[in-house]
């Protein structure tokens, strides 16, 4: 059936292939479609399975022309890829290049062009020198760890003085004409609203300072041609406010009792302390890995020869724009008006992601050739082992975590984290490891050098 095929690589991990089909073969194609019509089509005049090939034909001729045409690219690239090596990447559809038209006199040719799995030409991964960031934790990073524990634990309580920044209202407020008179249907009833917190689209909580429960205060609110709400912008309008609640947080005191309260396993305050001080240095050690690790990856990368197909690049970018809608919980029209808001597109974004996209496949293929060079394997203890540390820094015991996976069908995914982690195990002890620049714990865990 095939005659003849070409195969030219372009640039970009994409090829051409050009195929020619014998006129033999067309014909046959050809006419085993027209012979099937013939059996099956209801023309009026003629009884069901018995319509003359001569008739179809001169009805439907060209649409068998193209059904078959259709049909023999289809089988002939079904074929063609079972051969050769060059087959589509599994993201890609392969593009008709031209208009083709069957003949019964001339062979059928036709060409095709589409992405392939890109070859990845890996660079030397041992024997590097690596220089890992050294993170220094200081006692403002246990103090800032202390000070979430404490807003984690405090509480509301009613307030009689003056309001502050940040204490929370509730206030009844109205517009009114210059006449002092209220605007009917501006009335608003037991709205909540932080002191000064500047949320408010009136700015009615930046004039709550001062003021107490029962208070009653008149105010004056011109805004700026540039105002954040269009509607407002360069009007000026009047209000009454009447304070109807306040509250204020109170933080506990950070004392034995609060260890207490935050945890059994703490009798005093210095046991807390302790296990803060013991999280930020293992937290600290799981960082500086991962940019060792990083850093590791840049010199592999840097060294390695990778084309990368177009058709790769999109789906990354499609991924990173999913999990980008994810991030928000919300739809994927509703992100792209807010871009338009923002004089900005999808494909603004996009661009925007290429580099990193770019650089995020070159690891992931650096990654997958390595770990089949180095023909790492787990086995099912291995895998165990994985999960129990994975369980030590969750919420979920080792039982929980293994079942967690295999419940939704995520072993795999486990699997293949643990050959990444065994594969850099080793790699870390081939390549050498030279302390470099000194960072922060909020530099390191905020992934800035």
């Amino acid at each position: 059936m095939i005659k003849n095929k070409e195969i030219t690589h372009l640039e970009h991990s994409r090829v051409k292939l050009s195929l020619t089909i014998e006129k033999e073969a067309v014909g046959k194609e050809y006419h085993k479609l027209l012979d099937d019509y013939s059996k099956t089509i209801r023309l009026p005049g003629f009884r069901p399975g018995k319509v003359p090939p001569a008739v179809v034909e001169r009805k439907f001729g060209e649409g068998l022309k193209a059904e078959a045409a259709q049909k023999i690219v289809e089988d002939s690239l079904k074929t063609v890829f079972e051969e050769i090596e060059e087959k589509p990447a599994t993201y890609e559809t392969p593009e008709l290049q031209d208009d083709y038209k069957l003949s019964f006199d001339d062979d059928f040719q036709f060409t095709v062009a589409y992405d392939i799995f890109p070859k990845v030409e890996i660079g030397p991964y041992t024997g590097l020198d690596i220089e890992q960031p050294v993170v220094k934790i200081t006692e403002d990073d246990e103090k800032r760890e202390l000070d979430v524990l404490v807003e984690q634990n405090s509480f509301i309580v009613e307030k009689d003085g003056q309001a502050e920044k940040e204490n929370s209202a509730t206030v009844n407020y109205w517009e009114v004409d210059e006449a002092g008179a209220e605007i009917p249907g501006t009335k608003k009833q037991d709205m909540p609203l932080v002191v000064d917190a500047g949320h408010d689209i009136y700015g009615i909580d930046t004039e709550l300072a001062g003021m107490k429960k029962g208070d009653t205060k008149n105010i004056t609110k011109s805004y700026p041609a540039d105002y954040r709400e269009k509607d407002l912008a360069g009007q000026t309008k009047k209000f009454v406010i009447e304070l109807t609640g306040l509250r204020e947080k109170k933080k506990p005191d950070l004392d034995d009792e609060l260890a207490k309260d935050i945890s059994e396993a703490y009798e005093t305050l210095d046991d807390l302390k302790k296990d803060i001080k013991k999280r930020l240095e293992e937290s600290a050690a799981i960082r500086t890995r991962s940019l060792t690790v990083d850093a590791l990856m840049d010199q592999v990368v840097e060294k390695s020869n990778i084309d990368l197909p177009e058709s790769m690049i999109r789906a990354e970018q499609k991924r990173l724009w999913r999990q980008f809608a994810g991030q928000f919980r919300i739809k994927e029209e509703q992100i792209e008006q807010l871009l338009t808001i923002q004089n900005k597109s999808k494909d603004d974004l996009f661009a925007e992601w290429r580099p990193r996209s770019e650089k995020s496949l070159k690891i992931q293929l650096c990654i997958q050739k390595m770990l089949e060079a180095e023909k790492i394997e787990i086995s099912d203890e291995e895998l165990d082992a994985f999960f129990k540390e994975q369980s030590e820094g969750a919420s979920m015991s080792f039982e929980e975590l293994k079942d967690y996976y295999i419940k939704n069908n995520l072993i795999d995914m486990a699997r293949h984290d643990a050959q990444e982690k065994k594969l850099f195990d080793q790699l870390l002890e081939k390549n050498t490891i030279a302390p470099g620049k000194e960072i922060s714990f909020t530099e390191a865990m905020g992934g800035k050098q």
